[in-house]
């Protein structure tokens, strides 16, 4: 009989590496898919992913920096810049300096950008319930902290 157990790629060489048996393979293929499906679905409502995560990333209430908005959606921080700039001129955000470091541009979602961040929410929740439609809410919390200790450990790197 032969064995089909997954393998732990981490203690074989590259000529024996199967990606199916590699953590980062799928968790690269469910974000690729994720976001194949998000795409043409946030385009019905005039947005992309990269104003999906700028609108995801602020909140209704408190302006964020364009650098902590570029961190939490782990873009470069001139091509946020550029992203806010089109938002801005989109009506979905206004920009100002920090008041504290003038240096410093602060974001918030405009009423026009609280309706898109709705629109937007609407569709990434139905994509989520169907994603995760088969797993217990117990998995999905040991799923976020697998995911949480593994973002940790890399950042030791």
């Amino acid at each position: 009989m032969m064995d089909t157990a997954p393998r732990d790629n981490s203690t074989s060489d590259a000529a024996g590496f199967d990606p199916h048996n590699w953590p980062f393979f799928w968790m690269t293929q469910a974000v690729g898919r994720y976001l194949q499906r998000l795409e043409p679905a946030l385009k019905r409502v005039d947005l992309d992913v990269s104003r999906w995560r700028v609108l995801m990333s602020l909140q209704q209430d408190k302006a964020t920096s364009v650098s902590e908005i570029a961190e939490l959606a782990i873009v470069k921080l001139p091509t946020m810049t550029k992203i806010v700039q089109r938002m801005q001129a989109d009506g979905l955000v206004t920009c100002e300096a920090r008041p504290s470091d003038g240096r410093v541009t602060e974001v918030s979602l405009t009423e026009r950008g609280i309706a898109a961040k709705q629109d937007a929410w609407a569709i990434a929740n139905k994509l989520y319930v169907q994603a995760f439609r088969d797993i217990s809410a117990d998995d999905k919390t040991r799923l976020n902290a697998l995911m949480e200790t593994i973002f940790g450990n890399l950042s030791d790197w």
